[in-house]
């Protein structure tokens, strides 16, 4: 289909924020197909993400979310490379999310990397003695822990968690297209969330 309306490329580009030409060549790749366009944008919002892994990123700004109730507060420090992206609303928005992200859901670490191995033992531990006692095989319980484990990082890992106000994405996801739409490497590099009484 080599006849894109511009309807549907000022669709797409509202959509997911990416460029005219690469909305365009998005929907030609999709055959005009607006959702499969929006997957192509994020595959490569993927590829542009893993080419800036090395850069340096050592700008950026802490976020600070006050909860409604005032009983939950976060703070987040989120880099770039450049003051003058650090200063954009759409990074600035993307640090509000994750700030809220963060209330919201109390996530253990940024990444899997980050959970402490005493807490993945524990979890381990208790997802074995439970298949156990369900009387499930010992041959398929390792296969069955790992689904859990699987499904336990979706829950506790920020980067892997669907983002709370768009479950269809990832945290993660919302970091690749900023990265794609700015340029730059960005990183969450450390947050701290405070509950009263906790």
């Amino acid at each position: 289909m080599s006849q894109i309306s511009l309807e549907l490329i000022k669709q797409l580009r509202e959509r997911t924020a990416a460029g005219f030409s690469d909305c365009k060549k998005a929907l030609e790749e999709a055959g005009g197909d607006i959702e499969k366009a929006i997957d192509i944008l994020r595959k490569k919002g993927l590829v542009i993400a893993a080419k800036r892994a090395g850069r340096e990123a050592r700008e950026g700004i802490v976020e600070a979310y006050i909860h409604a109730n005032r009983k939950i507060g976060v703070l987040v420090e989120i880099n770039c490379e450049t003051d003058f992206v650090a200063r954009t609303d759409e990074f600035r928005e993307f640090a509000h999310n994750v700030a809220m992200q963060i209330a919201a859901t109390n996530p253990i670490s940024i990444t899997r990397e980050g959970v402490p191995p005493e807490v993945l033992e524990r979890e381990k531990r208790i997802y074995e003695e439970q298949l156990r006692e369900a009387g499930k095989p010992e041959n398929i319980i390792p296969k069955i822990v790992e689904g859990k484990l699987e499904k336990f990082y979706k829950e506790n890992v920020l980067l892997e968690q669907p983002f709370i106000k768009n479950p269809e994405l990832t945290i993660q996801d919302l970091l690749n297209e900023l990265m794609s739409k700015t340029g730059e490497k960005i990183v969450i590099r450390r947050f701290v969330r405070f509950q009263v009484g906790e």
